[in-house]
């Protein structure tokens, strides 16, 4: 065996041992069993990739490598999937199925190239490369968009940090299969990737190997625990955001947690604290929907307010479109805004 790719074989096996590790760990923690899977199956699908590409371990010749094979090409999915669920996204089910039909196929392309055609599939490697640039791409999009949202720092920076590493990953190995071939990449880019992998994955495991499971956390777990009591400070911060909600800061459209601190005059990373260590937010959304949602409640229940379109509330709310209010509404509620206004409105006449 050459000595380079004696190298990168060994880089390989020590990621994929590591990432074999804390998906074990994942997998014993409390965190709740949708987001304890995903985050698994992704862990394994890049363990399955790194295997997968290796020259040395040629798994094509083996019995393993359709199940291999079809866990390498799942990993932008199972990327996209976590980054909906660590960033509490609601996921769209017909994305996901068309996604998932789409690696299925290409992946029983990829068997019949190589057990009947003996000819490398176009069409499969094609959408197979261009399904992964925007599943990786929307994944990282999401990440980047939502990473103002938890409150909490360290758990902020990881799971931002983490699902970026990922996909730029992802990006650069599709961009070098597309470039150089499948079967014919530079050994030289190989071990770069083997290398920078391992360098990711031992991050990763720093971190979750020391028990850390709040990172993958429960967004509909009880409130955390409020400590009292409060320091002169943060009772000053606390008074300056009551007066800022009760004059309706929080329906302004698209609001942040930075643009609420630079209106409060305050470094963002104390009213991060006081919102989820003493007002007991898991997240920045959390506390603009209550607040959003009491009022919604209050304005569909109102008879004055009857012809008031729903559409109309949810934007005078600070709700950029109509679907994330409905959401929010059902989530804290249970109802629908039009189901709640009939019954609070129609069915208390009738009463």
């Amino acid at each position: 065996m050459p000595p380079l790719v004696l190298i990168d074989t060994v880089l390989r096996l020590l990621s994929a041992g590591q990432l074999l590790l804390v998906a074990l760990v994942v997998a014993r923690t409390p965190v709740p069993l949708r987001v304890r899977a995903a985050t698994v199956a992704l862990l394994l699908c890049v363990a399955a990739y790194l295997a997968d590409v290796s020259p040395a371990l040629d798994l094509r010749h083996t019995a393993i490598w359709p199940p291999v094979q079809l866990a390498s090409q799942a990993t932008p999915l199972a990327l996209w999937l976590f980054a909906h669920l660590i960033f509490e996204r609601r996921v769209d089910l017909r994305l996901l199925a068309g996604a998932a039909a789409v690696t299925l196929l290409c992946w029983m392309a990829f068997l019949h190239a190589h057990f009947v055609t003996h000819r490398q599939p176009m069409g499969a490697d094609v959408a197979q490369h261009l399904l992964a640039l925007l599943l990786a791409g929307h994944a990282m999009a999401i990440a980047v968009a939502r990473r103002g949202d938890d409150l909490l720092e360290r758990r902020r920076a990881f799971r931002t940090g983490f699902v970026v590493v990922v996909g730029t990953q992802t990006f650069g190995i599709v961009l070098a299969e597309s470039w150089f071939g499948y079967h014919h990449t530079l050994i030289g880019l190989m071990i770069a990737q083997s290398g920078t992998t391992l360098i990711a994955v031992l991050g990763f495991g720093a971190v979750m190997l020391a028990g850390n499971a709040e990172l993958l956390f429960d967004p509909r777990a009880a409130p955390l625990p409020v400590r009292a009591p409060l320091s002169p400070a943060e009772h000053v911060l606390r008074q300056k955001l009551e007066a800022a909600i009760a004059g309706g800061v929080y329906r302004a459209p698209a609001l942040t947690i930075g643009r609420l601190a630079e209106q409060l005059g305050v470094p963002e990373h104390r009213l991060r604290a006081l919102i989820n260590q003493r007002l007991g937010y898991r997240n920045f959304s959390d506390f603009l929907n209550s607040h959003r949602i009491a009022d919604a409640q209050l304005w569909l229940g109102d008879p004055a307010k009857v012809d008031l379109p729903v559409l109309t509330i949810a934007m005078d709310l600070g709700y950029g479109s109509l679907a994330p209010f409905n959401r929010a509404f059902r989530d804290a509620t249970g109802q629908t805004p039009t189901d709640y206004r009939r019954a609070t409105i129609v069915e208390a006449e009738n009463r």
